[in-house]
């Protein structure tokens, strides 16, 4: 039995024994009810009123989850008399009493009422899609992140990689999570169950998702891969109808070409530095011949940056690039203007090297998120997705991000401290070439 098929079995008897645990009738309003969760001692009791309290939740119209957002994060915030009480008498008497009691005191109520939210079965799924409600209220109501910092809090810890099941997904997965799968895909659009098929089913395909015991039939985050003989330029060749699957033996490289957050009830809870990792150490002990892990990815912030600090652009080439790009359908079937690729792969450059937020980051979000991760930025690729998409976000190009599994808990750190990009030196001089 597959450690997955072993876990759902273990937790459907726990929940099948749950079943004491299920929300009853009661009048008292979703307030009271939180209120009344504190006071109750015995686990059944305890976990009965959660089981309550969610199903009132489940049921409230979309204003009134606003107002028991409001309630929550007014009611149950941090007593500041209180911290400051607790914190005299630990710094008088500093006892274990006491740091208890400040600990206490520094906690917010609706910290734990969450947790104990989560006594009832099935509850850490619905608090995933509660806390998607309330990212959705967060700019229109930014006092509401006193609460979210809780959720994100207690999720970090919930969905930390101790609890995470690496599951394969290929054609005989569940119809219910492949669906998901469809669903989910944010990077390039699964058309249709054909479309999948083509993507998880041939030897030379791999994708790989992230699970939760508490929520089984919910990816968290996946990845597709293709596996090629040397480095791919483009991803519509890696998604072709049309192509042949490459034997095991002329396997050299793995490609990260999609990777898909499905929770946004998860969000700012990291999955995608682990999954990457572990599925590049498992494919290379399938494939000895396994040279390179790569990405191929966009660059979707590329295009706004481009128009932002380019567009009144007194330079030639640059202006000939922005020409272009307004009459982007006749130039990008012209593969051999050669004098705008070298424009275009210089702004690349600096836009991956020079563009950065006030933290000194890079302001792009994938980028931010390879490097964070210990990668390297590798390889620029002309015109590599001319899909919609792909012209209107990154002007057509595409990137690699290389993982050698030797260096990127050294890149991870010099990246994090110093915010320095390990590249090729290509790339550094394509950003400090003049544009003429």
């Amino acid at each position: 039995m597959s450690r997955m098929s072993y876990l759902q079995t273990v937790l459907s008897n726990v929940f099948e024994r749950g079943r004491m645990f299920r929300a009853g009738d009661d009048a008292r309003t979703i307030e009271a009810l939180c209120e009344a969760i504190f006071s109750e001692k015995g686990e059944v009791s305890g976990s009965k009123l959660a089981a309550t309290v969610l199903s009132k939740y489940d049921a409230l119209e979309a204003d009134a989850k606003q107002s028991f957002f409001r309630y929550v994060t007014e009611h149950f915030a941090i007593n500041p008399d209180a911290v400051v009480e607790a914190a005299s008498a630990y710094k008088e008497d500093p006892s274990s009493a006491n740091l208890a009691k400040l600990t206490k005191q520094g906690e917010p109520r609706h910290r734990e009422l969450l947790r104990r939210l989560n006594q009832a079965p099935g509850a850490t799924d619905r608090l995933v899609h509660m806390r998607e409600d309330l990212l959705d209220l967060l700019k229109e109501e930014p006092h509401l992140a006193n609460f979210d910092a809780d959720f994100q809090h207690l999720f970090s810890s919930w969905f930390n990689r101790g609890f995470l099941v690496l599951s394969p997904i290929d054609w005989n997965t569940p119809a219910k999570i492949l669906e998901k799968i469809i669903e989910y895909e944010a990077v390039h659009a699964i058309n249709d169950w054909d479309d999948l098929r083509r993507r998880i089913q041939p030897s030379d395909r791999r994708c790989f998702a992230f699970f939760h015991p508490a929520m089984p039939e919910e990816p968290l985050i996946f990845v597709e891969v293709a596996l090629t003989k040397g480095l791919p330029d483009s991803v519509t060749g890696l998604l072709a109808e049309a192509r042949a699957s490459i034997a095991d033996e002329e396997i050299d490289t793995a490609v990260f070409y999609s990777i898909s957050n499905c929770q946004k009830g998860l969000r700012g809870v990291s999955f995608g530095n682990f999954l990457i990792k572990q599925v590049v150490s498992d494919l290379a002990q399938e494939f000895p011949n396994l040279k390179n892990s790569v990405t191929l990815s966009p660059i979707p912030g590329f295009r706004k940056w481009l128009a932002s600090e380019y567009g009144d652009s007194e330079v030639k080439s640059v202006q000939a690039v922005m020409q272009a790009l307004e009459n982007e359908e006749t130039f990008f079937l012209d593969e051999t203007n050669q004098t705008l690729e070298k424009t275009f792969m210089a702004l690349l450059a600096k836009y991956f090297l020079d563009a950065k937020r006030e933290d000194g980051m890079p302001i792009d979000a994938v980028s931010r998120f390879h490097l964070g991760n210990g990668a390297s930025l590798m390889r620029f690729n002309w015109m590599a997705d001319i899909s919609e998409k792909g012209l209107k976000q990154s002007a057509g190009m595409m990137v690699n991000y290389k993982y050698d599994l030797d260096t990127v808990e050294e890149n991870h750190e010099s990246f994090v401290r110093e915010k320095k990009i390990n590249t090729t030196r290509e790339i550094k001089a394509l950003a400090k070439s003049d544009l003429k």
